[in-house]
């Protein structure tokens, strides 16, 4: 190869050969993986460059390169990074690795002797079934009138749902509280993991139907901007033929008199904002009108792109043009105050176009719903542009692919979803695929193979959860909709390469990082060392939790906390199995506050080993605090899945 050939460096250009000592010239050194770069590290000089991982490369192939004659053969590397970390409980017997038809390996260890992803994605076997029921990936369900009650929640909770989400673009008050009391006596009569309710009053009639159904984390989805159409006379559907021309109106007199000459919309600034030649799509796309002419401050004059229908009170959307709706309608206000009434744990925000939307949304919370989680989403280019200052802002991210799909080209969203969901890895904060992924199973027991790919790539892109709509507020297969996310997710997760993931994000990390940060990710390169079970964390806020999910290790992270609203909105962390710790908190004036974590730390333990994602003698790498309350996390501990951690005395 020339010098001055473009070089992508990779495990496989230094399994095989040696480090010349003698040479000055590290350019090509930098991008070594994570086993090379502790194995050559040792043998650099001191002034040689930095070095980083192949993960450095991805954003800038590199146009020199060091000549290939400074490498010669020599053994293979290490496949282990560092030596074992040291710990009270005895090592467990080494395992070969799998064998071939054993390829989607569960085990650190076999993370570790599989370390490139283009190797572990090679390995994978079919017929694979994980020996454990641990899914990582947590699923939110839509709650409509078919599965609105304790006992059909409940099925959907055992075929594997985690968020119960309600819907509040339909239904009264009355309804929505109906909702509420059925998820909290669900919980109550069938134990298990906590159970959210989620708030949305998301817009679009369709769209927000199908947002309608899932079990076990409590949401609220705030409307946000929205533009309808008005109704027509008798609320009959007018037909209407490609290539009719038609006046767009704010002009009242026509708001319950549409009809294929004046069909009036809500949005009163439109004809400000939007120029000749835009598109204006209505009922999700259905129907599309490209805009002739700006007549008057009421009236645009338009012509129809495709054969439809006018119905009544329509979501109408304005791709590419940035309107200045206000973030918030006194309707959307209304349903925030009936969700911090309820004691929700998040907001689905809908249309988060800015960073001063998630804020004002905060003011509206107030006090008593400082807590309540904010997830924004993002549904337009205004968004998209603006998503850096959003996602610093927000608490997460929900990919909303319905609404997005229509205000960008279809194309372009899938680029949108790898982007925005790579953003939310990297920054620590969880984020939600939803729209149309098991739509087909509204009607149909078996969903279309490219539903379960859309699944499976959210999954490998690095989505936290996992959104059902339709398929279980309004569908046929509630259950079995369930069902088919949970193994489709269960199953996609053993394809992800976790070691890499991890030696990519903490190469990326901001430095200095925060002391819960730092234990987060060395618990997680514990994890790994030691092939743990689990990693158990005592957290108060559950922030100590999000982060070691951050890192993703390959094991459970099984997290116990005393706060409740804590216990349900941690199901949006991938990874975490939250436990609400039964027992009050002592007073530690009177009491050994040791003896109070051993004890939450032993029942965690049982816990997981009753869910069947840990196995008793395992090891366990136990996170906790100095002291109690939120922000004093910064110890390690590895313990053995026994009833007495291992501290029984001989």
């Amino acid at each position: 190869m020339e010098e001055g050939q473009g070089v992508h460096s990779s495990y496989y250009e230094y399994r095989n050969r040696t480090f010349d000592s003698t040479s000055t010239d590290y350019s090509d050194h930098t991008f070594l993986d994570r086993p090379i770069r502790a194995f050559v590290r040792e043998r650099l000089p001191a002034s040689a460059a930095p070095l980083r991982p192949i993960s450095a490369g991805l954003s800038g192939l590199i146009t020199t390169f060091t000549p290939l004659e400074l490498f010669k053969p020599l053994p293979d590397l290490p496949t282990h990074p560092a030596a074992p970390i040291e710990s009270t409980i005895p090592p467990k017997p080494t395992s070969t690795p799998a064998s071939s038809a054993e390829r989607i390996m569960a085990s650190s260890l076999d993370h570790l002797t599989t370390r490139t992803r283009i190797e572990w994605l090679s390995g994978l076997n079919t017929e694979y079934h994980p020996a454990k029921n641990y899914r990582r990936t947590s699923i939110i369900g839509t709650i409509g009138p078919k599965t609105n009650s304790t006992e059909n929640i409940n099925i959907l909770r055992k075929a594997g749902l985690n968020v119960v989400r309600m819907n509040f673009s339909h239904g009264s008050y009355e309804y929505h509280q109906s909702v509420v009391d059925h998820a909290k006596e669900a919980e109550r009569v069938q134990p298990g993991r906590p159970l959210a309710v989620a708030l949305d009053t998301v817009s679009g009639d369709l769209r927000a139907l199908w947002t309608e159904a899932n079990a076990n984390l409590v949401f609220t989805l705030q409307k946000g901007p929205e533009i309808r159409t008005g109704n027509t006379v008798g609320d009959v559907d007018i037909p209407i033929s490609q290539g009719t021309e038609i006046n767009i109106t704010t002009d009242e007199k026509y708001a319950t008199k549409c009809d294929d000459k004046n069909m009036y919309v809500d949005y009163k600034n439109i004809t400000k904002v939007i120029q000749a030649g835009r598109t204006i799509y209505v009922d999700d796309g259905v129907l599309a009108f490209e805009v002739l002419k700006v007549v008057d401050d009421k009236t645009l004059h338009c012509r129809c792109i495709n054969n439809g229908k006018i119905s009544s009170k329509k979501g109408v959307n304005l791709p590419k043009t940035d309107v200045d709706l206000p973030a918030l309608s006194e309707k959307d206000k209304a349903d925030l105050r009936f969700g911090v009434k309820n004691k929700v744990d998040m907001v689905f925000a809908s249309f988060i176009r800015r960073a001063e939307d998630v804020k004002a949304i905060r003011e509206v919370l107030g006090e008593e719903g400082k807590d309540i989680q904010i997830i924004s989403k993002i549904e337009n280019q205004q968004g998209v542009n603006n998503f850096d200052e959003i996602l610093k802002e927000t608490d997460g991210i929900m990919v909303a692919r319905g609404d997005l799909g229509i205000e960008i080209p279809p194309a372009q969203v899938f680029i949108a979803q790898k982007m925005m969901i790579s953003k939310c890895n990297i920054a620590g904060k969880p984020v939600i695929c939803a729209t149309q992924m098991l739509e087909s199973m509204t009607y149909n027991p078996r969903p279309t193979r490219a539903e379960v790919s859309d699944v499976g790539n959210a999954v490998l892109d690095g989505a936290d959860c996992v959104m059902l709509s339709g398929e279980t507020a309004k569908g046929n297969y509630a259950k079995e909709s369930v069902a088919m996310m949970h193994e489709t997710c269960l199953l996609a997760e053993q394809a992800i390469p976790y070691v890499s993931h991890f030696d990519e994000l903490r190469s990326i990390a901001p430095r200095p990082c925060d002391t819960i940060e730092s234990c987060a990710t060395a618990a997680v390169s514990s994890s790994l060392e030691l092939n743990a079970g689990a990693i158990l964390v005592l957290t108060t806020s559950g922030k100590s939790a999000r982060l070691i999910s951050k890192y993703r290790p390959v094991c459970p992270i099984i997290m116990v906390t005393r706060n409740a609203r804590a216990s349900r909105y941690s199901h949006l962390y991938r990874g975490v199995y939250p436990f609400l710790f039964p027992e009050r908190k002592p007073d530690f004036n009177k009491e050994n506050w040791q003896e109070d974590v051993d004890n939450r730390l032993k029942w965690g333990i049982e816990q997981a080993i009753k869910l069947n994602v840990l196995s008793r003698g395992d090891p366990v790498v136990c996170v906790q605090g100095w002291r109690g309350g939120m922000g004093h996390t910064n110890t390690i501990r590895i313990v053995p899945a026994e009833e007495d951690l291992g501290l029984a005395t001989a």
